[in-house]
């Protein structure tokens, strides 16, 4: 397992170098001034530019830029904002509310995509199963945006039961905010955890564990359900990745001070130092997902070895 570790850490190097290169290059490879409208109304004094570009090493070669934001990397360092704020600081502040908001978001999607999907695997064609696949396909077919409008209007503005914005980013304020964005990955996870467990309920194991008269809910809970949750894990695994980077629309509805509206205020502004450090923050986020994942692996399925 050590060694296993080991040479996923070190494949990692090569993917982390080459995201990070590619982020870098499209950020600052941006048509217009990246400075344009830091003045004012007025055109930046020639001085101002001048000083800037050497300050982001944009008049050296893009290989050297890079490089030099990589050595910076290393030491800890993400450069600072135009307006001479340390990324790293606006970083610290932002990220852990969106990590908040994930989380509670991939547990809900966990505990109720991963329920209804095992309900409607073991009721086969019934009316669970039915109502299971219709309430997907129905989120499914429907943005994230949308859903979010919808439960921030009827249940925060026309009912009173939740408030439109959250105040305090909370585990608790975010229970609502989480609930929309897990909600189109929740219907993902319902029927690949149904597919799963509708294909191995037939499987010799399972037909071997109740000849032995194990009791239906161990044959569910330990044998079946491990067996069925390793692309279910996959997903969820892959799906903390992308609710960090894709919560943007949703803290945006919820006016969720978190790094979705950070970077979108980046953006807006050309901010290209805070837009590449979020970005690499998010991909180092991937890749140690990707390995946690792939350790699960074992964890859920006994006959899986990594040597």
């Amino acid at each position: 397992m050590g060694r296993y570790v080991l040479r996923r850490l070190l494949q990692m190097v090569p993917v982390f170098l080459g995201t990070t290169f590619l982020i870098y290059a499209l950020v600052w490879a941006v048509p217009g001034d990246p400075f344009e409208g830091k003045c004012g109304e007025r055109d930046c004094p020639a001085s101002y530019v001048a000083a800037m570009r050497e300050k982001f090493n944009l008049d050296d070669p893009l290989i050297v830029q890079y490089g030099k934001y990589l050595l910076g990397l290393v030491q800890g360092d993400f450069g600072l904002t135009s307006s001479g704020v340390e990324v790293s600081t606006r970083i610290a502040a932002a990220f852990p509310v969106t990590v908040r908001l994930a989380l509670v978001a991939l547990l809900v999607e966990a505990v109720i995509g991963i329920t209804a999907g095992v309900v409607s695997g073991l009721r086969n064609r019934g009316f669970l199963d039915s109502l299971v696949l219709v309430s997907t396909l129905f989120l499914i077919s429907i943005p994230v945006f949308v859903t979010g409008y919808v439960v921030q209007l009827v249940f925060g503005l026309q009912l009173g039961w939740i408030s439109p914005t959250v105040t305090t980013p909370t585990f608790g304020n975010l229970i609502v905010p989480g609930f929309v964005l897990a909600s189109l990955s929740m219907a993902y996870v319902a029927r690949l955890s149904r597919a799963s467990i509708s294909e191995n309920r037939r499987a010799d194991y399972v037909r071997t564990a109740l000849a032995k008269g194990q009791p239906n809910h161990r044959v569910v809970g330990v044998h079946l359900l491990r067996n069925s949750l390793i692309p279910v894990v996959t997903f969820l695994g892959t799906d903390l990745g992308a609710f960090l980077g894709g919560a943007i629309v949703t803290e945006g509805i919820f006016n969720v001070p978190g790094v979705g509206g950070l970077v979108f205020r980046s953006i807006l502004t050309k901010d290209g130092a805070m837009v590449t450090g979020v970005v690499t923050v998010l991909v180092l986020v991937y890749l140690l997902m990707t390995l946690l994942v792939d350790l699960l692996y074992a964890v859920l399925d006994p006959r899986i070895r990594y040597d």
